[in-house]
């Protein structure tokens, strides 16, 4: 962490252009889905990186994550969204969804993909589609169940390292189909 800044990334592995690409990939497969607002869109974002590192232990985007109080929150989120709005990518609404205010986002364009391989398309897609089902309330419990969630202090990083130490309802790998012998 740099100058109190806990969005730094000192050691280079975030790539913005490939956020991007993710952020509005997944705009423009969820602004149809009635419950998927911003909260639920950190989230998609969230287990897209964090699941994809325990599965393949390399990361996607390289994004910093924070705790809050409604759950982990992508550091980069407020940039990229204004940068996509700023060229009439994606377009930012809010309205009432019953009893709370939400922040929705709809694709205004087709998503630039070239930076993202069948397999990590297909690997977010399956992530949508677990996620987007989930309401915001739901979604963020949920997270708050997950160990690099709980690992981390308030408003800190979440180590992406700590999704070797999640209980067996949220990891995503199958560890017992591994070989243990050195």
């Amino acid at each position: 962490m740099e100058d109190g800044n806990p969005c730094v990334d000192s050691l280079g592995e975030f790539s913005k252009e490939k956020f991007k690409q993710v952020l509005h990939y997944v705009i423009h497969n969820t602004g149809h889905i009635n419950n998927v607002g911003k909260t639920v869109l950190f989230k998609i974002l969230y287990f897209t990186d964090f699941n994809y590192y325990e599965l393949f232990e390399e990361k996607l985007t390289g994004e910093t994550y924070l705790k809050y109080p409604f759950g982990p929150a992508p550091c980069d989120f407020d940039e990229v969204v204004f940068e996509l709005e700023l060229n009439g990518a994606i377009r930012e609404t809010e309205y009432d969804y019953g009893t709370y205010r939400q922040i929705k986002y709809f694709s205004n364009t087709e998503p630039d993909i070239s930076g993202l391989s069948k397999d990590e398309l297909d690997f977010i897609d399956k992530t949508i589609d677990t996620y987007s089902r989930f309401s915001a309330k739901q979604v963020s419990e949920y997270s708050h169940n997950d160990t690099p969630y709980i690992a981390a202090e308030d408003f800190e990083e979440l180590d992406y390292e700590m999704v070797f130490y999640r209980t067996s309802e949220l990891s995503v790998r199958n560890y017992d189909d591994e070989d243990d012998s050195y």
